[in-house]
């Protein structure tokens, strides 16, 4: 009889073991999903932002492309034929200088 105690208290030992080895786990598991969790809610924000980002630039080039062909096309001309002018002095300068 008295190895049966004994057997019964080893169980009883690895039984109590056990219990609280899954409660450690089952918290562990919480812990787990809930930063599962925030990492989801933050990918969703982020996706939100490169979404408005992505609509913010694509108004932006539109804007920029509008502002050339309603009337600065003339503007935009000008300052291309002053930069040429500019590296043909340039040019000139250095071919003087030789």
């Amino acid at each position: 009889m008295k190895q049966n105690e004994q057997v019964i208290a080893a169980f009883e030992t690895r039984v109590r073991q056990m219990i609280l080895r899954f409660q450690e786990l089952k918290k562990e598991n919480e812990e787990l999903y809930a930063m599962l969790e925030k990492s989801e809610q933050d990918i969703k924000v982020l996706e939100a932002k490169l979404g408005q980002a992505e609509s913010n630039y694509n108004s932006l080039k539109m804007a920029r492309m509008i502002e050339i062909t309603d009337g600065d096309l003339q503007g935009a001309k000008e300052r291309l034929s002053k930069l040429i002018r500019d590296v043909s002095k340039c040019i000139a300068i250095l071919s003087d200088g030789k």
